[in-house]
């Protein structure tokens, strides 16, 4: 038979089987109380008898590229927040790694983790600092230096533009400071001849007049140059500074491997205790038909 009871009686038998199954759980409160603890127990005593292993991290510093002369932040692969864990869960990287390390494949790419390290409020992509995390029971000199590896692979990846950037701001302080000390040997050249001219009596006076206004006029050229030239290589040293120590990514901090157990104990206790939770409370919705047909009927 069809049911021809309308929406609002449904939904008003949904509302009070509800209320009924929340009564028998209050009523039986220490069942969920208690799976919820001892499911908590269980997941850490699972956690801790799962073994030790070795983990280590490193952090990375991505760094923030500007425009060539030194202008706002610029879109890049180290501003993209997806780019580190592409890159060390790549087959190449990992296969790279494993022939470093000795590390088979597939046990490295379910044993690396990457996170960005933020502070409270912070704005994800400012100041990128990533931690790369490896783990595993391959022993702690080859977990090290499999962190490491992904680390050194990143920085390589991420700092193409800004390497470049550095080489050619490198390239521009030499030029500017062998022209400035070619300037200075130009003017203390002239001043010799300068100070040679004034003591030559041999040289008729008016000649000499003219020679030193000559030497004076390469002077102030030459020193007209050199106060360019400080003021370009103090630029250039400035903005090789910025991108050496601000643009260009880096390892922060190299792994070191530190004992750890096999599973997470913070998650095996979350875990245990949310289905210890779950059992207690179906046990004290099955518990009350259990205990009515156990209990004895009253005779009229």
């Amino acid at each position: 038979m069809n049911d021809r009871r309308s929406p609002a009686e449904l939904e008003g038998e949904q509302e009070v089987d509800l209320a009924s199954a929340w009564k028998r759980i209050e009523r039986r409160w220490w069942l969920p109380v208690g799976g919820l603890l001892v499911g908590a127990v269980i997941g850490l005593v699972l956690a801790l008898s799962g073994g030790s292993v070795s983990r280590a991290d490193t952090i990375v510093y991505l760094g923030q590229p500007f425009a060539p002369l030194g202008g706002g932040q610029i879109q890049s692969l180290a501003t993209n927040p997806r780019t580190v864990g592409e890159i060390v869960r790549s087959e190449s990287v990992l296969q790279d790694v494993s022939d470093t390390t000795g590390i088979p494949v597939s046990k490295l790419r379910s044993s690396i983790s990457t996170r960005e390290l933020l502070a409270a409020g912070q704005v994800r992509g400012i100041n990128p600092l990533i931690e790369i995390g490896v783990k595993g029971d391959s022993g702690p000199r080859k977990i090290e230096a499999a962190a490491d590896a992904l680390a050194a692979r990143v920085v390589e990846n991420v700092s193409t533009y800004v390497a470049d950037k550095v080489e050619l701001l490198e390239q521009q302080v030499t030029v500017s400071t062998a022209q400035l000390a070619a300037i200075e040997t130009r003017i203390q050249a002239a001043q010799r001849q300068q100070d040679t001219l004034i003591q030559d009596q041999s040289i008729p006076l008016d000649q000499r007049l003219l020679l030193s206004a000559n030497l004076n006029s390469v002077i102030t050229t030459a020193d007209a140059r050199r106060t360019s030239l400080q003021d370009d290589l103090f630029e250039s040293r400035q903005l090789l500074n910025l991108a050496e120590s601000v643009e260009s990514s880096r390892v922060v901090e190299p792994a070191r491997a530190v004992k750890t157990t096999a599973r997470s104990s913070r998650t095996s206790l979350l875990v245990g205790a949310l289905l210890g939770l779950l059992v207690g409370a179906i046990l004290a919705l099955a518990a009350e038909p259990f205990v009515a047909r156990r209990r004895p009927t009253n005779s009229g």
